[in-house]
């Protein structure tokens, strides 16, 4: 498997749309709207990530600091094609992602997922990467539904 990780570009969207098919992250034409600052804006500070195997997009991330704090930033998405899950394509975007933020200077970086049963997995995914589970919100994304967020320190 050639994989090789980079910023996200507009040549990559129609395939990023084809991983939201697979995954159950957030409708695929939400991604033009979500993406648009990155790709037009070049003082974002967003940070949009795609992992190619053989040139071809299987999965994507996206990042952006966390408003009034200093060098923390928060995952807000990370996807890889159905497919293709469970072949370390994802532990390998998180450390591409982590060593960016180590490399820019950022201090933090905080990931929230959903506490349901069927998101276990996920959940697992962050505890082996040595993310911490720092707090739980019951009731958040749905009644019975909770928000875990997961912290980790980069520097």
């Amino acid at each position: 498997m050639n994989l090789k990780i980079k910023s996200t570009q507009p040549t990559d969207i129609p395939h990023l749309k084809t991983v939201l098919n697979t995954v159950e992250l957030f409708p695929p034409e939400m991604l033009d709207d979500m993406i648009a600052d990155f790709l037009n804006n070049p003082e974002t500070k967003d940070i949009w990530f795609t992992a190619e195997i053989d040139e071809i997009p299987v999965a994507f991330g996206y990042c952006a600091p966390e408003m009034l704090t200093e060098g923390t930033y928060n995952l807000y998405a990370i996807g890889v094609k159905s497919d293709l899950q469970g072949k370390g394509i994802g532990r390998k975007m998180m450390t591409y992602l982590e060593t960016h933020l180590k490399e820019n200077g950022h201090r933090i970086l905080i990931v929230e997922t959903s506490g349901g049963s069927d998101l276990a997995t996920t959940r697992k995914f962050y505890e082996n990467l040595n993310y911490t589970k720092e707090a739980v919100i019951r009731d958040f994304w749905s009644e019975g539904e909770d928000k875990v967020v997961y912290w980790k320190k980069m520097m």
